[in-house]
C-alpha cells in the first residue's frame, strides 16, 4: 500500500509587514534606548526575513491607534491569554478554510464532498468545540468525517499529521485526507528583553497550509511517502520550549539550537535512509523547515548542501518568516511547483525541528502519472 501528497494549498492574513517595520514596533514596545534599538535592528537585518504576515494591524502602526494592544506607552495592561485566544478563534477558521480551498484548487482528484478525514494542527491556539468542528460546518463536510487534532507540538507537528494521514491512506485505499496546519504566532508577542524572546519575536509570522493525501497519485505530480524517522536530542530540552504564561504562549529559543541540530542532523539522515536504496549523496531535492537562517546554514555545512539546494527554505523564510508547523508545507509547495517530468522518481529529503529538542525527517519520491508518456 502507498500514500501520496497530491496537493498543497497555503493562506496568509492580509497584513503584510516589512521586517524592519516590525523591528521599529518592537523597539518602541520594549522602550529600548538608541543603543539597544540599534542592536535589535541588526538582529532583524540578519534574520533572512524580508516580510511577515500577521492577523494584527497593530504591527503596522508605530504611533498607537492599536486595536489589540492597549494605546499606552508600555502597552499595559498587556493582553491576557483569554484575549489572545479570542483573536485566535476569530481568525483561525478563515485562514484554515482559505488554505484548504487553495489546496483543492490544485487537484482534480478530490472535492470537499470526497473528504473522509480531517486533521487539524496548531500550537498557537485551542478551544472546544474546536477548529475541526468549525471547519466541518464552514466547508459543509460530512458530519461523519473522521477528525483528529494535533495540538501544541510546535514546528515539527506537520510531520506527525503526515504520518497519521499516511497510516490512514495505507489502511484504507479509498480515504481522502485533508490536514491543515494553522498558526497565528504573532498574537503571542511577549514584552521581554531576554535574548531568546528577542529572537522569537524576530522570526515568527502567521499562516496556514493544507495538504491532500490519498492512496492514489494525483493526475499530474505527487509526492509518494517513502520513510520517516524522528529522534530527540535531550540536551536541547531547555533550549527550545513553548509554555503557556499569564499573558500568552511564551517561546524559549536559545542561540544554541543550531549547534544542537548540526550535531544530530547527519545521524538522523543516516537512520532515515538505513535499509533504503537511496544514498544521501544521491539526494538533490530538499524541503527543510526554515527555523532560522543559522539553522539552514549549519544543516548545509553538515550534509554538504549548497545554498541553492536549500533555496526553497530560504525563499519561504524571506517571504513569510517562520510560521511554526505550517512552514515546512510552504517549502514543500514551493518545491512541487518547480518539478518537471525530469525529476520523476527523484528522492526529496525533508526536515523539521521543535521542542524536545525534536528532530523529524521524511523521505518522499517524486511521482508523475504520465512521466513515461511524456518522455
Amino acid at each position: 500500500m502507498k500514500s501520496y501528497i497530491c496537493a498543497i494549498g497555503t493562506a496568509n492574513p492580509p497584513n503584510k509587514i516589512p521586517q524592519m517595520q516590525i523591528a521599529d514596533f518592537m523597539a518602541t514596545a520594549l522602550q529600548f534606548d538608541e543603543q539597544d534599538t540599534r542592536k535589535l535592528k541588526a538582529l532583524y537585518r540578519v534574520s533572512g526575513i524580508g516580510q511577515r504576515y500577521s492577523v494584527l494591524e497593530d504591527y503596522t502602526r508605530q504611533n498607537g491607534d492599536f486595536t489589540f494592544y492597549p494605546n499606552t506607552p508600555t502597552l499595559e495592561p498587556f493582553p491576557t491569554v483569554q484575549q489572545r485566544m479570542d483573536e485566535y478563534r476569530k481568525y483561525a477558521v478563515d485562514l484554515s478554510e482559505n488554505a484548504i480551498r487553495n489546496c483543492l484548487d490544485h487537484t482534480s482528484t478530490a472535492s470537499l464532498s470526497d473528504i473522509t478525514h480531517l486533521i487539524t494542527v496548531s500550537c498557537t491556539g485551542m478551544y472546544a468545540p474546536g477548529l475541526d468542528i468549525e471547519l466541518v460546518e464552514r466547508l459543509e463536510l460530512s458530519s461523519c468525517v473522521q477528525r483528529t487534532a494535533v495540538n501544541f507540538m510546535g514546528c515539527y507537528a506537520a510531520f506527525n499529521a503526515i504520518k497519521l494521514a499516511d497510516a490512514i491512506c495505507k489502511s484504507d485505499p479509498q480515504a481522502k485526507v485533508i490536514l491543515v496546519c494553522t498558526e497565528i504566532c504573532t498574537i503571542h508577542f511577549q514584552k521581554h528583553a531576554q535574548q531568546d524572546h528577542l529572537v522569537s519575536n524576530a522570526l515568527f509570522g502567521d499562516g496556514a497550509a493544507a495538504v491532500l493525501m490519498q492512496g492514489q497519485p494525483n493526475g499530474e505530480v505527487s509526492l509518494e511517502l517513502q520513510s520517516f524517522h524522528c529522534d530527540i536530542a535531550p540536551a536541547g530540552k531547555s533550549e527550545m520550549a513553548w509554555h503557556i504564561g499569564d499573558t500568552g504562549f511564551e517561546m524559549t529559543l536559545s542561540s544554541y539550537v543550531p549547534d544542537l541540530i548540526q550535531k544530530g542532523i547527519k545521524e538522523l539522515t543516516d537512520r532515515l535512509l538505513q535499509g533504503l536504496k537511496t544514498k544521501a549523496s544521491e539526494i538533490k531535492l530538499f524541503a527543510i523547515h526554515p527555523g532560522g537562517r543559522r539553522i539552514l546554514e549549519v544543516i548545509e555545512q553538515e550534509l554538504g548542501m549548497t545554498r541553492n539546494d536549500n533555496r526553497f527554505a530560504y525563499q519561504v523564510l524571506r517571504d513569510f518568516g517562520n510560521m511554526s508547523s505550517a512552514t515546512v508545507l510552504f517549502v514543500l509547495k514551493a518545491l512541487m511547483e518547480t518539478l518537471t517530468t525530469d525529476e520523476q522518481d527523484e528522492p526529496v529529503l525533508s526536515f523539521a525541528f521543535g521542542p524536545g529538542l525534536t528532530l523529524e525527517s521524511m523521505l518522499l519520491k517524486v511521482h508523475y502519472a504520465d512521466a513515461k508518456a511524456a518522455i
